[in-house]
């Protein structure tokens, strides 16, 4: 029941061909014309224009994720700032709980 089943190999079927043996070949030095320098395409691209309707788009879309980025980093560091407090008053807590005991005996 908790034995692993191991897979076993599958066998080939129907006609197995061995392997061609593979013949070597000379290499013969020949001398290389250096290559024909080609003329550069005309760009397929048209250039991008910025009307400026997409400028205050973009000015705003950049605005947008300047302030969620600066909330979340904000809101984090408050967080800390908040554990940290609540760590030192408890620090403060429990010091006077231990002097006060201190004290009594």
């Amino acid at each position: 029941m908790l034995r692993p089943k191991i897979p076993t190999m599958p066998t080939p079927t129907g006609h197995v061909t061995p392997p061609a043996p593979v013949e070597p070949t000379t290499i013969v030095p020949s001398v290389q014309s250096p290559p024909v320098a080609s003329t550069a395409p005309a760009p397929s691209r048209p250039v991008v224009q910025l009307t400026p309707g997409t400028v205050i788009a973009l000015v705003g879309g950049g605005t947008a994720v300047v302030l969620v980025v600066g909330a979340v980093l904000v809101s984090m560091l408050l967080a800390v700032a908040i554990t940290g407090v609540s760590v030192a008053v408890v620090a403060v807590v429990l010091r006077s709980l231990l002097a006060s005991e201190a004290k009594r005996r």
